[in-house]
């Protein structure tokens, strides 16, 4: 174990001119997305009045740690306020996803009963419920309000705090050491990533195991995701710059594979040195890695163009529509759907709201820069638009399948990875 302090891996605020990993300076463009608002500075009727703040959005690579990751960092507290609202629980694909990850994880790792499972950025406890019927102990760490979701609902016992060394600590007085400490959708946020690794290495037992699940580099370059690249991802993850992340603390990644979760993420598990057999799989994605082209500025100049192109052809059909008296409205509210919804320039003249899930949060605020309202869903019953574009295009299949079954005729518009329409 190492709790050695490592300069660069904790980035400051503001401008990051290094890799966060390797500390190399020799970085290069992925994709500049201009100025944009946090995804999470939903507006309300009143701050619609008021000034919003924009901050640099632009994806930086780092050939020598194959890192991508942002080239400004905002405060946490402002991208994840206290009444941030992320539930797992209420989106079934994504609720089915973590299920099947929590019975992963206990199969591959042959895990006791009564194991104890932390998980960091837990949300309402989702995940760890499902480690709690495979009879595991379990505890989450949490920063917003969601903590008292898990508590109150599912009884998850939570520490509403961000992750820090400090509060490993704090989690192994009160539980004791973990054999799991999972990761999934926020390895990628926390600005400060030495204080999370040794947050890690304080946390987990001498069996211990880490298991991130994280955007994936690899996926967002072969599919012109550059929706995953917002203020919240500090940093997107190739599986070669968590090889080399890992063994800066006496860790190393012992197994990896491409997960379908948000339509391609990558799934690592990391122990102590030496103390798992290494996988055939590492070796062979870090090749596929290698021969992509995705640590070459030839290879991301080509992602630029793709972009570009799906984005023009889905601004054409938007103000056809509007043109031809049509209505185009877009439907589920992710995050990523604010990045697309800014770079795109579809404000409320072109989209008039945004429909998303009944009890989600979200409905009842305005999408940041944008400022389109979102509302339940059921308006589209009423409305019946003629287009409906999907921001969580990566559950497209879902949600298509759900608006056709309750009798929805409207042309399915998908955005990313290639544009397409569905009638």
């Amino acid at each position: 174990m190492t709790t050695k302090k490592i300069a660069h891996h904790d980035a400051k605020l503001g401008i990051l001119d290094h890799c966060q990993i390797s500390g190399s300076k020799k970085l290069f463009e992925g994709i500049d997305l201009g100025h944009q608002p946090p995804c999470s500075a939903l507006l309300t009727e009143k701050t619609l009045r008021e000034p919003e703040t924009h901050y640099p959005l632009r994806l930086m690579i780092c050939p020598e740690s194959g890192l991508g990751q942002l080239d400004y960092v905002v405060d946490g507290k402002i991208l994840f306020p206290i009444e941030y609202s992320y539930r797992p629980g209420i989106t079934p694909p994504l609720k089915d996803h973590l299920g099947l990850l929590a019975g992963e994880i206990v199969d591959k790792l042959n895990l006791k009963e009564k194991s104890l499972c932390v998980d960091v950025g837990s949300n309402d406890g989702t995940l760890l419920s499902f480690f709690r019927t495979h009879g595991m102990r379990v505890a989450g760490v949490e920063p917003t309000n969601m903590a008292k979701v898990a508590v109150k609902e599912l009884k998850i016992p939570t520490i509403q705090k961000f992750f820090t060394e400090a509060v490993a600590k704090e989690v192994v007085k009160k539980h004791g050491k973990a054999q799991v400490v999972t990761f999934t959708n926020v390895f990628a946020h926390i600005s400060a990533l030495g204080e999370v690794m040794r947050g890690i290495t304080r946390l987990l037992d001498k069996d211990g195991v880490a298991v991130t699940e994280s955007q994936y580099l690899l996926d967002v370059f072969e599919g012109g995701q550059f929706d995953q690249a917002y203020h919240d991802h500090i940093r997107i993850y190739s599986l070669k710059s968590l090889v080399k992340l890992f063994q800066y603390y006496g860790m190393e990644v012992f197994d990896a594979k491409r997960a379908k979760g948000r339509e391609g993420s990558i799934r690592v598990y990391a122990g102590w040195k030496g103390a798992h057999p290494i996988n055939k799989s590492v070796k062979d994605l870090l090749a596929v890695e290698e021969k992509s082209g995705m640590f070459t500025e030839k290879g991301w100049a080509k992602f630029r163009k793709n972009v570009e192109r799906a984005r023009l052809q889905l601004l054409d059909l938007a103000h056809k529509a509007r043109k031809e008296g049509k209505l185009f409205v877009a439907d589920s509210a992710p995050t990523r759907g604010v990045v697309l919804m800014n770079y795109y320039g579809l404000d409320k003249t072109l989209v008039p709201y945004i429909s998303n899930l009944p009890k989600a949060e979200k409905n009842g605020k305005f999408v940041p820069g944008t400022h389109n309202p979102i509302v339940s869903n059921e308006i589209i019953l009423k409305d019946k638009p003629d287009y409906i574009l999907i921001l969580a295009w990566h559950y497209a299949d879902f949600i298509i399948k759900n608006w056709k079954a309750k009798g929805v005729k409207a042309k399915f518009v998908i955005p990313l990875p290639e544009f397409k329409i569905i009638d």
